[in-house]
């Protein structure tokens, strides 16, 4: 899977691929629903092999513009680019499926695999499983800030920028919004004195040399639902008011406001609001809530809970699908006879909440944005925040890496095991670029040996 992405820059195609029809993109959508591994540099990073290097569906410029916005919105930033990239090509319908999918083969599997915790949890094979899995992620996400970082970091000044977003974030504990809002003051002002540092995807120069002209390309016009209109945004922000009252509204009207369902849907309302950052950003909002506040789960499901949204594809704020279910399953909402029906809703219903806000923002926003993408004063802002974001995502690998090495804390004895599985599978993605998949299911196999090993 590998191989055509870094064949492309040794053979640059002269002309642009053929067009790509609807049924083209579900299938390549629906793939990547089940792929998505190493949360969401993994993502991004395995969207920018497979669209702008191999089959060159968008341009660098234009796929790095669109992340930029997506970026500096709440939410989950690798599917909301799929939404992007799928709106801009096939219109709404494009959208709707390409983030959909992005998310349905997640909630899936997560229904499944908290069934499976809930009832098998403690069973030895699950846990040597799981053992191999997490410092295989570890691996991933350092490997996938490397990519993103490489691409993102064309200048000195952004180097600077990324540096000082690692640093706030880890020794100063500043607050990931903050660090967005002072980013993107330093390109706004930085646009404005140096816009040739600030430039989108400073190499895509030498991108369009490596993997050849795309359909989407740099000089590409906006196709003609991407363009701006007062009554298409209105329409969009009804049609979005209306898909979050109505089941608002139902749940209210049959369960009462204080039931656990109506709950889940307000409380994951406001958290999507506040996924700046990614699902770390979030989580302690979401800890507090669903543990402290309502008690859908206790701690150590909450944490086993994030370990399963780390080990499968899809976003890892899908973690809230993992506790929508324990909490609709302990609660017996609807009776002792129906635990895994009332697990499974409230996963949907808490999926539903959680990501709608992300399409009204995408195909609300996506006009405006995609009649900046040669402005300056836009994309400069932008691209200051894309190199904040390269800090957190160290940060989020270094939170990881600690957890997974250290379970104890530093007090604690070094996982001297985790740490060679970590190794072997940074060796594999890095030097021998092996695939995503291969790499998890070699190190689970390696996990569960050691656990069966040592005991």
């Amino acid at each position: 899977m590998n191989s055509p992405a870094s064949s492309s820059p040794a053979a640059p195609a002269s002309s642009a691929p053929e067009p790509v029809t609807f049924w083209q993109a579900f299938a390549f959508w629906l793939k990547l629903g089940f792929i998505s591994f190493g949360g969401p540099a993994g993502q991004i990073a395995i969207m920018h092999s497979e669209l702008v290097e191999r089959r060159r569906w968008i341009s660098e410029k234009r796929f790095l513009h669109a992340l930029n916005y997506c970026m500096v919105l709440p939410g989950p930033e690798a599917q909301q680019l799929a939404t992007y990239i799928g709106w801009l090509m096939h219109r709404t319908w494009g959208g709707i499926v390409a983030g959909g999918l992005f998310v349905l083969p997640s909630l899936l599997i997560l229904i499944a695999l908290s069934w499976v915790y809930i009832a098998f949890g403690t069973v030895p094979v699950v846990a040597g499983l799981f053992y191999g899995i997490k410092p295989a992620v570890t691996a991933i996400v350092v490997q996938a800030a490397h990519r993103i970082g490489s691409r993102a970091l064309k200048h000195s000044a952004l180097w600077a920028i990324a540096a000082a977003s690692f640093v706030a974030i880890f020794a100063l504990n500043v607050p990931f919004p903050l660090i967005v809002a002072v980013a993107a003051l330093v390109g706004y002002f930085g646009g404005r004195v140096v816009p040739q540092v600030f430039a989108v995807g400073g190499g895509h120069g030498a991108a369009k040399q490596s993997y050849g002209p795309a359909l989407i390309d740099d000089t590409t016009p906006t196709p003609g639902h991407a363009t701006f209109s007062w009554m298409r945004l209105v329409r969009v922000l009804v049609a979005g008011a209306l898909l979050w009252a109505v089941p608002m509204g139902l749940l209210v009207a049959l369960c009462g406001w204080g039931h656990a369902f109506t709950q889940m849907g307000w409380f994951f309302t406001k958290a999507a609001l506040l996924t700046f950052g990614g699902a770390y950003a979030v989580l302690p909002y979401v800890y507090q809530g669903a543990v402290a506040h309502y008690g859908w789960l206790t701690p150590t499901q909450m944490i086993d809970g994030l370990a399963l949204g780390e080990t499968t594809p899809g976003p890892l704020i899908m973690v809230v699908a993992f506790v929508g279910f324990v909490g609709g399953y302990v609660k017996a909402v609807f009776g002792p006879d129906a635990m895994f029906l009332a697990g499974a809703v409230a996963a949907s219903l808490v999926t539903w909440f959680t990501f709608l806000p992300s399409f009204v923002f995408i195909l609300a926003g996506g006009p405006l944005v995609e009649r900046t993408h040669n402005d300056i004063q836009f994309t400069a802002p932008l691209t200051a925040i894309t190199a904040a974001v390269v800090g957190v995502i160290l940060n989020l690998a270094l939170f990881f890496g600690y957890h997974v090495l250290w379970q104890r804390g530093f007090a604690g004895a070094f996982d001297g095991v985790s740490a060679l599985i970590a190794l072997g599978a940074a060796v594999a993605l890095f030097r021998y670029k092996r695939n995503v998949i291969h790499v998890i299911a070699a190190c689970a196999l390696l996990g569960l040996a050691a656990r069966t090993w040592v005991g």
